[in-house]
């Protein structure tokens, strides 16, 4: 190939390349036109919720996976608040959104205080037009980006015979009194252990029984000799980091930034419109 060829190649790729660009701010722009020549209102805002964290990497993992949604549904108001810990924190990122309509997606993997009390509470003191999406989990999307991590870490892409029998896994989770929550947890731990074909128990960091340390004990007594943590924590953090150091064998990373959390957070925004329809205040829900 001459060097004439391969620069035409490379500009005709250019030309491409700006007209895909082109294309897709066209279709977003007449997305948000009626076919009447009006103009559709702005889609409400959505509002990823994370607990906050002393790691600086929690911080970085959650602005990436805002970045990553951003950059998945272009147009949309994409922000970020927090229960606590860091800033932005939720009432702010709620006042100053002032009276526009919002969706609040929890970065939580589960029903609990989180959920239930402190961020309508929230909303509800900011006198906020929200609405509260369903925390992330348990979903299927969830399910592929442990397997995945597993993977990371060196879980076998196929686990033979004999890995069946002796290989586990322990769900590492925040924990929590409420019942809810451990129901969720134990649905992912189920369809994880239908994904890997070996045992998965959930344990937890705090609140609730069993530790990580115990499951893996109870494992080992039932003749599981490899068994697996994988960290069903949203970002890097004190819980993750201790319950990682419990693993007999391998430790996944958190679920961080995987692309199928980015289509999932879209997912619980989406769901939270359809099944809602419009968005009253919950200050007044």
């Amino acid at each position: 190939m001459t060097a004439t060829t391969t620069q035409s190649n490379a500009d005709l790729d250019s030309t491409a390349h700006i007209m895909n660009l082109i294309t897709d701010q066209l279709a977003l722009q007449l997305s948000r036109v009626s076919r009447d020549g009006t103009r559709r209102p702005a889609p409400p805002a959505l509002v990823l919720v994370a607990h906050g964290s002393r790691d600086p990497r929690a911080l970085a993992t959650v602005r990436a996976l805002m970045d990553r949604v951003r950059a998945q549904r272009p147009g949309l108001d994409v922000r970020l608040g927090h229960i606590e810990l860091n800033e932005p924190l939720l009432p702010d990122t709620l006042a100053a959104l002032g009276d526009r309509e919002a969706v609040l997606v929890p970065l939580l993997l589960s029903r609990g205080y989180h959920v239930k009390r402190d961020i309508p509470e929230m909303a509800a003191a900011a006198g906020a037009r929200a609405r509260l999406a369903a925390p992330l989990g348990p979903h299927p999307l969830l399910v592929e980006t442990l397997r995945a991590r597993l993977l990371e870490a060196g879980w076998p892409a196929r686990t033979s015979l004999a890995g069946r029998r002796t290989g586990a896994v322990v769900l590492a989770a925040a924990g929590s009194r409420d019942p809810e929550a451990a129901e969720d947890t134990g649905r992912t731990a189920r369809l994880l252990a239908d994904r890997l074909g070996v045992p998965v128990v959930p344990a937890y960091a705090s609140a609730a029984a069993p530790t990580v340390a115990e499951a893996v004990r109870a494992l080992a007594a039932a003749g599981r000799t490899r068994t697996a943590v994988a960290s069903y924590f949203t970002a890097p953090g004190r819980f993750a980091r201790e319950c990682a150091g419990a693993a007999p064998w391998i430790a996944a990373a958190p679920l961080g930034a995987h692309p199928s959390m980015t289509t999932l957070i879209l997912h619980r925004y989406d769901e939270a419109l359809t099944r809602t329809g419009p968005l009253p205040a919950l200050a007044s829900a």
